[in-house]
Formats: C-alpha cells, structure tokens, sequence
C-alpha cells in the first residue's frame, strides 16, 4: 500500500468496505470477487477456504452456523466431461433456477431442466445420481462472530432434499420445518452435523438456539453486504480468452467418498462450543 493512501485510509476509516462495487471489481479483474470465503463439506471435514485455498479446517462432524441468506431456488451444472477440481472447465449447459437454461448456454442439452436426459435419476457415473449436478447455494456466518467473515456454502443435493431423520433434517425440508413455526433461518443458531452412515459427504440441519437479540441487525447487515450476495449467485468458468476475469464455478463435492481414521462418530456428540468455533480452525 502506498504512503498516501496509506494516509488517507487512517484519516478516513469509513472508506474501507467489506465489499467493492461491480465498476471496481471488473476493471481490478474481479481480485477482490476471488477473495470471498468459503465453508466447504469436501471428504467429511468441514473446510475453510480463502482465495480458492483451504486455510483451516476443524475435525468435529458438527459445527453451528447462521443462515444470513440463501439462493431462492436450487440451481444445476452439467459437465459433459466431468469435473476436475482446480481446474477451469467450462460446463456445458448450468441454470441457476434448476428449471430453465441461461440465456448464455449456447447448445443446451434440452429447453428445460425437467425433459433434459441429464436430470434424469440414474444418468449419473455407475447409473448412480444424475449426470447435472443440483446444489443450494447458501450464505452463513459464525455464531461467536456474526459481523465476522459471511462465508459460501453450496450444498449438493444429498444435503439438500431429503426426510428428517431424528430431529434432523436436509437444507430444504429444514428451512420448511422453521417456516411452518413462523421462524426465519436467519433467526435461529443452525447445527450442521454430518451423517455418518451415507457413504458420500451428507450434511443434516438441526435448531440448537435463538439468535440473541443484540446480533439480529447484524445479521440483517450481512444479508445485505455483497459478499452474501456473491455466495448466492451462480457464476461460471466459460472459457474465453486469457484474463476475461471469469470465475471458475464452485461445484459441490458430493461423489467423494468420506476418509475418516478412528472409531465412527455418531450422531449424539456434544454439540460444537460456539464460543470457541474460530479458534478450532486448524492453520495451514
């Protein structure tokens, strides 16, 4: 950082924004775009990631989050050759409503999502799943830290749809479950907790406690800042040229297998300590 801005930035604090504007960011390159964090459930650990590179991760099968906003439909990616993760592979047909393609596929598969062979269960690799993908992009906070980092969470479609099991539910059917009591997601302390029995990373939702009263504007801040609108919003890799500032898309892992050492943790562990969640990132 230069000295004069430098200067500037100390006389003038309120000039520092948790998010930049659309003009900034596309002629910067979208640098700023890249930096936004991410929680991800790859092999059954709950990851953290920055910039695209993991930066911690904690080992409990459970952590509480907020939900400070979500995608209002699921949306779907279909790679033809399938997905090689870090690289940039453009897919070949995606829609960020899961009923129709975007206007800047150019050969899509089928006119919509519902009459497209790819949807179609059992289409997928081994005749298992579906060969376009479907996932719920989701953006959460830290309990012990709500005005902290809002970080992305894109959930497949095993964590997504599905039955309550115990008190447990899928993303969707969860969010159903509080609207039927007339609570809001963003109201409520959410426990994330892996199913331990499915042989693919499957994360279930639970209500562990009330958002305290003193944290509710903050949340509704972080529902309005760009960076959970960023974690909402579908954004693909579409080939191009060199430096386009194109994003590669975040594709949820759910075909790769759990790896795990040790006994099986089952689902009756304590609940993860929120308090102490941020320290619980182990660094890189």
């Amino acid at each position: 950082m230069s000295n004069e801005l430098a200067t500037i930035l100390a006389n003038n604090p309120s000039l520092i924004q948790t998010g930049l504007d659309e003009d900034t960011l596309a002629v910067s390159g979208g640098g700023g775009a890249r930096q936004n964090k991410r929680l991800s459930i790859k092999g059954g650990v709950f990851r953290k990631y920055s910039g695209g590179k993991e930066i911690g991760a904690i080992e409990e099968r459970h952590m509480n989050v907020i939900i400070v906003k979500m995608a209002h439909k699921a949306s779907r990616m279909f790679y033809d050759a399938g997905f090689v993760e870090g690289a940039k592979v453009s897919p070949v047909c995606w829609s960020s409503n899961s009923e129709t393609p975007e206007p800047e596929v150019a050969n899509p598969p089928a006119i919509s999502c519902n009459t497209c062979p790819n949807s179609v269960k059992g289409s997928g690799d081994n005749g298992i799943g579906t060969k376009c993908k479907l996932s719920w992009r989701t953006a959460v906070v830290l309990p012990a830290d709500p005005g902290g980092d809002v970080m992305q969470l894109v959930l497949p479609a095993m964590s997504t749809f599905g039955k309550e099991d115990s008190g447990k539910w899928p993303f969707r059917p969860y969010v159903q479950h509080l609207a039927s009591h007339n609570v809001s997601a963003g109201r409520v302390i959410t426990k994330m907790q892996f199913d331990t029995s499915s042989a693919t990373p499957k994360v279930m939702f639970s209500p562990v406690g009330a958002v305290p009263e003193a944290d509710l504007a903050i949340i509704t801040k972080q529902a309005k800042s760009q960076a959970a609108e960023m974690a909402i919003k579908l954004t693909v890799f579409q080939g191009g040229e060199a430096g386009d500032g194109l994003i590669t898309p975040v594709q949820p892992t759910e075909s790769e297998p759990i790896k795990r050492s040790g006994s099986k943790v089952t689902g009756e562990d304590t609940p993860v300590d929120v308090s102490d969640v941020v320290k619980k990132w182990s660094k890189k």
